[in-house]
Protein backbone atom coordinates (compact mmCIF):
# COMPACT_ATOMS: atom_id res chain seq x y z
CA UNK A 1 0.00 0.00 0.00
CA UNK A 2 1.35 3.41 -0.97
CA UNK A 3 1.78 6.00 1.78
CA UNK A 4 2.67 9.49 0.57
CA UNK A 5 5.71 10.95 2.20
CA UNK A 6 6.03 14.45 3.60
CA UNK A 7 8.04 16.95 1.58
CA UNK A 8 10.62 19.12 3.26
CA UNK A 9 11.06 22.79 2.43
CA UNK A 10 14.06 21.85 0.30
CA UNK A 11 11.94 19.53 -1.82
CA UNK A 12 13.57 16.27 -0.65
CA UNK A 13 11.44 13.33 0.46
CA UNK A 14 11.32 12.70 4.18
CA UNK A 15 11.38 9.24 5.64
CA UNK A 16 9.56 10.16 8.85
CA UNK A 17 5.77 9.95 9.03
CA UNK A 18 4.43 12.94 7.25
CA UNK A 19 1.68 14.51 8.87
CA UNK A 20 0.20 15.57 12.11
CA UNK A 21 -3.31 14.48 12.83
CA UNK A 22 -6.07 16.90 13.73
CA UNK A 23 -5.51 16.34 17.45
CA UNK A 24 -1.73 16.66 17.37
CA UNK A 25 -0.03 19.82 18.63
CA UNK A 26 3.18 21.62 17.90
CA UNK A 27 5.93 21.39 20.45
CA UNK A 28 6.57 24.51 22.53
CA UNK A 29 9.69 25.20 20.50
CA UNK A 30 7.75 24.94 17.25
CA UNK A 31 5.02 27.21 18.59
CA UNK A 32 7.61 29.81 19.57
CA UNK A 33 9.22 29.65 16.15
CA UNK A 34 5.89 30.02 14.35
CA UNK A 35 4.90 32.92 16.58
CA UNK A 36 8.19 34.65 15.88
CA UNK A 37 7.78 34.25 12.14
CA UNK A 38 4.22 35.57 12.27
CA UNK A 39 5.20 38.53 14.48
CA UNK A 40 8.14 39.44 12.24
CA UNK A 41 5.92 39.26 9.17
CA UNK A 42 3.27 41.52 10.70
CA UNK A 43 5.92 44.01 11.80
CA UNK A 44 7.13 44.10 8.21
CA UNK A 45 3.56 44.47 6.87
CA UNK A 46 1.66 46.71 9.35
CA UNK A 47 -0.93 47.45 6.68
CA UNK A 48 -2.31 43.95 7.29
CA UNK A 49 -3.12 44.83 10.89
CA UNK A 50 -4.88 48.00 9.76
CA UNK A 51 -6.85 46.07 7.16
CA UNK A 52 -7.89 43.41 9.69
CA UNK A 53 -8.87 46.07 12.20
CA UNK A 54 -10.98 47.88 9.61
CA UNK A 55 -12.72 44.66 8.60
CA UNK A 56 -13.48 43.76 12.20
CA UNK A 57 -14.78 47.25 12.88
CA UNK A 58 -17.00 47.14 9.77
CA UNK A 59 -18.36 43.75 10.80
CA UNK A 60 -19.11 45.01 14.30
CA UNK A 61 -20.83 48.12 12.94
CA UNK A 62 -22.92 46.04 10.54
CA UNK A 63 -23.93 43.70 13.33
CA UNK A 64 -24.89 46.63 15.56
CA UNK A 65 -26.87 48.25 12.73
CA UNK A 66 -28.79 45.02 12.10
CA UNK A 67 -29.55 44.63 15.80
CA UNK A 68 -30.67 48.27 16.07
CA UNK A 69 -33.06 47.91 13.13
CA UNK A 70 -34.57 44.75 14.62
CA UNK A 71 -34.94 46.55 17.94
CA UNK A 72 -36.63 49.50 16.21
CA UNK A 73 -39.15 47.15 14.63
CA UNK A 74 -39.94 45.58 18.00
CA UNK A 75 -40.20 49.03 19.64
CA UNK A 76 -42.23 50.74 16.91
CA UNK A 77 -45.23 51.39 19.16
CA UNK A 78 -43.05 53.20 21.71
CA UNK A 79 -41.13 55.07 19.02
CA UNK A 80 -44.27 56.43 17.38
CA UNK A 81 -47.00 56.29 19.98
CA UNK A 82 -45.75 57.80 23.24
CA UNK A 83 -48.19 60.65 24.07
CA UNK A 84 -45.43 62.57 25.89
CA UNK A 85 -43.21 62.71 22.78
CA UNK A 86 -43.83 65.83 20.66
CA UNK A 87 -45.05 64.98 17.15
CA UNK A 88 -45.12 67.27 14.13
CA UNK A 89 -47.31 66.23 11.15
CA UNK A 90 -48.87 63.22 12.90
CA UNK A 91 -50.53 62.08 9.66
CA UNK A 92 -47.18 61.68 7.88
CA UNK A 93 -46.50 58.37 6.11
CA UNK A 94 -42.82 58.31 7.14
CA UNK A 95 -41.57 59.00 10.65
CA UNK A 96 -38.25 60.60 11.58
CA UNK A 97 -37.59 60.03 15.27
CA UNK A 98 -34.75 62.00 16.86
CA UNK A 99 -33.07 61.43 20.24
CA UNK A 100 -31.24 64.56 21.36
CA UNK A 101 -29.85 66.71 24.18
CA UNK A 102 -30.01 70.51 23.93
CA UNK A 103 -26.40 70.88 25.09
CA UNK A 104 -24.98 68.24 22.72
CA UNK A 105 -22.57 69.85 20.23
CA UNK A 106 -23.38 67.31 17.51
CA UNK A 107 -27.12 67.80 18.00
CA UNK A 108 -26.55 71.53 17.56
CA UNK A 109 -24.57 70.97 14.37
CA UNK A 110 -27.27 68.64 13.03
CA UNK A 111 -30.20 70.93 13.91
CA UNK A 112 -30.03 72.95 10.64
CA UNK A 113 -30.11 69.70 8.62
CA UNK A 114 -33.19 68.53 10.51
CA UNK A 115 -34.95 71.87 9.99
CA UNK A 116 -34.09 71.77 6.27
CA UNK A 117 -35.47 68.23 6.06
CA UNK A 118 -38.73 69.35 7.70
CA UNK A 119 -39.10 72.24 5.24
CA UNK A 120 -38.42 69.97 2.26
CA UNK A 121 -40.78 67.23 3.48
CA UNK A 122 -43.95 68.77 4.93
CA UNK A 123 -45.58 65.33 5.01
CA UNK A 124 -42.94 63.68 7.18
CA UNK A 125 -43.94 62.82 10.74
CA UNK A 126 -41.29 64.20 13.09
CA UNK A 127 -41.08 62.70 16.58
CA UNK A 128 -38.78 64.33 19.12
CA UNK A 129 -37.37 62.23 21.96
CA UNK A 130 -35.99 64.43 24.71
CA UNK A 131 -32.96 62.53 26.03
CA UNK A 132 -30.87 64.77 28.33
CA UNK A 133 -27.84 62.51 28.63
CA UNK A 134 -25.76 65.43 29.89
CA UNK A 135 -28.19 66.24 32.69
CA UNK A 136 -25.85 64.82 35.32
CA UNK A 137 -23.04 67.09 34.14
CA UNK A 138 -25.13 70.13 33.16
CA UNK A 139 -28.46 70.10 35.05
CA UNK A 140 -30.07 72.59 32.66
CA UNK A 141 -30.09 69.85 30.02
CA UNK A 142 -32.69 68.05 32.12
CA UNK A 143 -34.50 71.31 32.91
CA UNK A 144 -34.75 72.18 29.21
CA UNK A 145 -36.04 68.69 28.40
CA UNK A 146 -38.66 68.76 31.16
CA UNK A 147 -39.75 72.23 30.06
CA UNK A 148 -40.05 70.95 26.50
CA UNK A 149 -42.50 68.28 27.65
CA UNK A 150 -44.51 71.04 29.34
CA UNK A 151 -44.53 73.17 26.17
CA UNK A 152 -45.77 70.19 24.16
CA UNK A 153 -48.59 69.50 26.58
CA UNK A 154 -49.70 73.13 26.77
CA UNK A 155 -49.18 74.29 23.21
CA UNK A 156 -48.90 71.28 20.95
CA UNK A 157 -46.53 70.58 18.09
CA UNK A 158 -46.09 74.06 16.63
CA UNK A 159 -45.37 75.60 20.03
CA UNK A 160 -42.91 72.84 20.82
CA UNK A 161 -41.20 73.25 17.45
CA UNK A 162 -40.68 76.97 18.14
CA UNK A 163 -39.29 76.18 21.60
CA UNK A 164 -36.98 73.48 20.24
CA UNK A 165 -35.64 75.65 17.43
CA UNK A 166 -35.18 78.65 19.72
CA UNK A 167 -32.93 76.70 22.10
CA UNK A 168 -30.68 75.49 19.29
CA UNK A 169 -30.62 78.99 17.80
CA UNK A 170 -28.83 80.22 20.92
CA UNK A 171 -25.77 78.17 20.01
CA UNK A 172 -25.29 77.57 23.74
CA UNK A 173 -23.97 74.04 24.13
CA UNK A 174 -21.72 72.01 26.43
CA UNK A 175 -22.65 73.80 29.64
CA UNK A 176 -23.38 77.22 28.11
CA UNK A 177 -27.19 76.93 28.16
CA UNK A 178 -28.76 79.30 30.70
CA UNK A 179 -32.07 79.55 32.53
CA UNK A 180 -32.66 82.79 30.62
CA UNK A 181 -32.28 80.86 27.33
CA UNK A 182 -34.98 78.42 28.44
CA UNK A 183 -37.30 81.22 29.57
CA UNK A 184 -36.85 83.05 26.25
CA UNK A 185 -37.55 79.87 24.29
CA UNK A 186 -40.73 79.29 26.30
CA UNK A 187 -41.80 82.84 25.49
CA UNK A 188 -41.17 82.21 21.79
CA UNK A 189 -43.27 79.05 22.02
CA UNK A 190 -46.26 81.16 23.04
CA UNK A 191 -46.88 79.16 26.22
CA UNK A 192 -46.24 79.67 29.91
CA UNK A 193 -44.76 76.21 30.45
CA UNK A 194 -42.35 75.41 33.25
CA UNK A 195 -40.23 72.36 33.90
CA UNK A 196 -42.66 69.49 34.32
CA UNK A 197 -42.23 67.28 37.35
CA UNK A 198 -43.31 63.68 37.69
CA UNK A 199 -44.91 63.08 34.30
CA UNK A 200 -41.99 64.64 32.42
CA UNK A 201 -39.48 62.64 34.43
CA UNK A 202 -41.38 59.46 33.58
CA UNK A 203 -41.37 60.43 29.90
CA UNK A 204 -37.61 61.04 29.95
CA UNK A 205 -37.07 57.73 31.72
CA UNK A 206 -39.04 55.97 28.96
CA UNK A 207 -36.93 57.70 26.31
CA UNK A 208 -33.77 56.60 28.10
CA UNK A 209 -34.96 52.98 28.28
CA UNK A 210 -35.98 53.10 24.62
CA UNK A 211 -32.60 54.46 23.50
CA UNK A 212 -30.85 51.68 25.40
CA UNK A 213 -33.16 49.06 23.89
CA UNK A 214 -32.19 50.33 20.44
CA UNK A 215 -28.48 50.13 21.26
CA UNK A 216 -28.10 53.91 20.91
CA UNK A 217 -25.08 55.13 22.83
CA UNK A 218 -25.20 58.90 22.34
CA UNK A 219 -26.88 61.89 20.78
CA UNK A 220 -28.01 62.69 18.24
CA UNK A 221 -29.55 59.50 16.92
CA UNK A 222 -32.32 58.99 14.37
CA UNK A 223 -34.77 56.25 13.50
CA UNK A 224 -36.47 56.60 10.11
CA UNK A 225 -39.30 54.23 9.25
CA UNK A 226 -42.57 54.05 7.33
CA UNK A 227 -45.52 54.36 9.66
CA UNK A 228 -47.05 51.23 8.16
CA UNK A 229 -45.24 48.34 6.54
CA UNK A 230 -41.96 48.79 8.40
CA UNK A 231 -39.43 46.03 7.77
CA UNK A 232 -35.72 45.36 8.05
CA UNK A 233 -35.37 46.60 4.45
CA UNK A 234 -36.90 50.05 4.92
CA UNK A 235 -35.98 51.08 8.48
CA UNK A 236 -32.82 53.11 9.15
CA UNK A 237 -31.16 53.68 12.51
CA UNK A 238 -28.60 56.48 12.17
CA UNK A 239 -26.29 57.26 15.11
CA UNK A 240 -24.38 60.53 15.33
CA UNK A 241 -24.39 63.78 13.40
CA UNK A 242 -25.91 63.42 9.96
CA UNK A 243 -26.40 65.50 6.83
CA UNK A 244 -29.70 66.52 5.31
CA UNK A 245 -28.86 64.33 2.31
CA UNK A 246 -28.40 61.23 4.47
CA UNK A 247 -31.67 61.86 6.29
CA UNK A 248 -33.43 62.46 2.98
CA UNK A 249 -32.08 59.18 1.60
CA UNK A 250 -33.48 57.34 4.62
CA UNK A 251 -36.85 59.07 4.19
CA UNK A 252 -36.93 58.22 0.48
CA UNK A 253 -36.15 54.57 1.22
CA UNK A 254 -38.95 54.38 3.77
CA UNK A 255 -41.40 56.31 1.57
CA UNK A 256 -40.80 54.11 -1.48
CA UNK A 257 -41.86 51.15 0.62
CA UNK A 258 -44.87 53.01 2.02
CA UNK A 259 -46.08 53.90 -1.49
CA UNK A 260 -45.86 50.24 -2.47
CA UNK A 261 -48.04 49.34 0.47
CA UNK A 262 -45.21 48.04 2.67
Amino acid sequence: MYTPSAISLSGAAETTPPVKTADSTFTPAQQDAIGKIAADYLRSHPELLIEMSQKLQAQAQQKQATQSVQAALSQQAQLLGDPDSPVLNPQGDVAVVQFFDYQCVYCSRTAPAVEALIRANPGVRVVWKEWPIFGGKWPLSATAAQTGVGVWKLGGAEAYHRYHAALYATGHIEGELTAADIDAAVKQSGTTATAEGGSATAALDRNNALAKALGIQGTPAFVVMPVTGASADNVSVIPGAVSQAALQAAVDKARASAKQGG
